[in-house]
């Protein structure tokens, strides 16, 4: 990390529900010097089969996204976010790049949005209601509305249902 540069790699485990077969996802993200994504690169596991996905985001904020299908360029009206299901490290930088974990503010982003295990991509959007107190910013996902609490620098501590930092 280097001011609001990221460079982070990750990975979800989730265990099979009603809804969802067991999979891994494995992430290698990369972030501008304003915090917004500029690459990243995810590999899913499922019991019988392996995906593998590239997003990049050039100088024009178009995205260039390499899947199964082959490659395919768009606008994703304008996002300069990937949000990726069942990770609360993506809603962490949009709250960082815009200081919601400082002040009060509501926004209303468009986003990559990336369903795993599935991995339909989508255009979509994701709002951020933040009282000023880093206990209290509403996020408003395609999948849920819920409240997370985030640290000093905005990264997420507890995501109600989700994830909770140890």
């Amino acid at each position: 990390m280097s001011g609001n540069r990221i460079k982070a790699n990750g990975r979800i485990v989730a265990a099979a529900t009603d809804a969802n077969p067991a999979f891994g996802a494995y992430y290698d993200l990369q972030t501008d010097e304003t915090g917004a994504t500029k690459r990243l690169g995810m590999t899913v596991t499922l019991a019988e089969r392996e995906r593998v996905f590239s997003f990049a985001r050039d100088e024009e904020n178009m995205w260039l996204v390499t899947d199964p299908q082959g490659e395919h360029r768009a606008a994703y009206n304008g996002a300069l976010d990937v949000d990726v299901e069942f990770s609360p490290f993506f809603n962490a930088l949009p709250i960082r790049r815009l200081g919601l974990q400082e002040r009060a503010a509501s926004v209303t982003l468009p986003v990559v949005y990336v369903n795993v295990p599935e991995m339909s991509i989508t255009a979509d959007t994701v709002s951020y209601s933040s009282t000023g107190s880093r206990d209290e910013i509403k996020v408003h996902s395609p999948i849920s509305d819920t409240t997370v609490s985030v640290d000093e620098q905005g990264f997420i501590v507890d995501y109600p249902g989700l994830a909770e930092r140890i």
